[in-house]
């Protein structure tokens, strides 16, 4: 196999652990390099098998706030010797954001869930429960195509119906 030889200056600290980790493991920084640009593209060429399909989002946001990522974006480059991309950095949010969700609807769900269980057990006989045995049926004033229960709270709303709307 041919090989080309790859020179580029790091940090001390990154240096320094790297060579404690080949030393570890008694390998050589070259292969080392090679393991880790080799792991790159292999998850690269994955996350672009994953991701499939992709679109595009694009949105305007204020100067203000462009100036804080940009500073944002700088500090995390000093501070972790690392650029982040604006896109891997929104991308991060979204993703954080839509795992955060995830967790709260599904901890929504299941106090509905419990909520559900003690209503079964607070039905009657005819498995009506409490709140639902003194409700009449809003389906028989409900005009065609309507949703009963919105007819059924209109009528709570104005009980005399003289609300039609505004006057003219």
């Amino acid at each position: 196999m041919d090989t080309k030889g790859v020179t580029c200056k790091i940090p001390l600290e990154l240096h320094n652990r790297i060579s404690e980790e080949i030393r570890a493991s008694g390998s050589t920084m070259s292969r080392f390099i090679e393991m880790v640009i080799t792991s790159y593209y292999e998850e690269k060429e994955k996350g672009d098998q994953v991701m499939g399909k992709t679109r595009t989002m694009a949105f305007q946001i204020s100067e203000e706030l462009f100036q804080k990522i940009k500073e944002y974006l700088a500090e995390y480059e000093r501070v972790y010797h690392r650029r982040l991309t604006q896109k891997e950095f929104v991308l991060g949010l979204i993703e954080q954001a839509l795992e955060e969700a995830e967790e709260e609807f599904a901890a929504v769900r299941a106090a509905l869930g419990e909520d559900d269980q003690d209503n079964d057990e607070e039905a009657g006989a005819d498995g009506d429960t409490e709140d639902e045995a003194g409700d009449t049926d809003a389906t028989e004033d409900a005009p065609d195509g309507a949703d009963p229960d919105e007819v059924a709270n209109e009528d709570e709303d104005d009980p005399d119906g003289s609300e039609d709307g505004p006057a003219e």
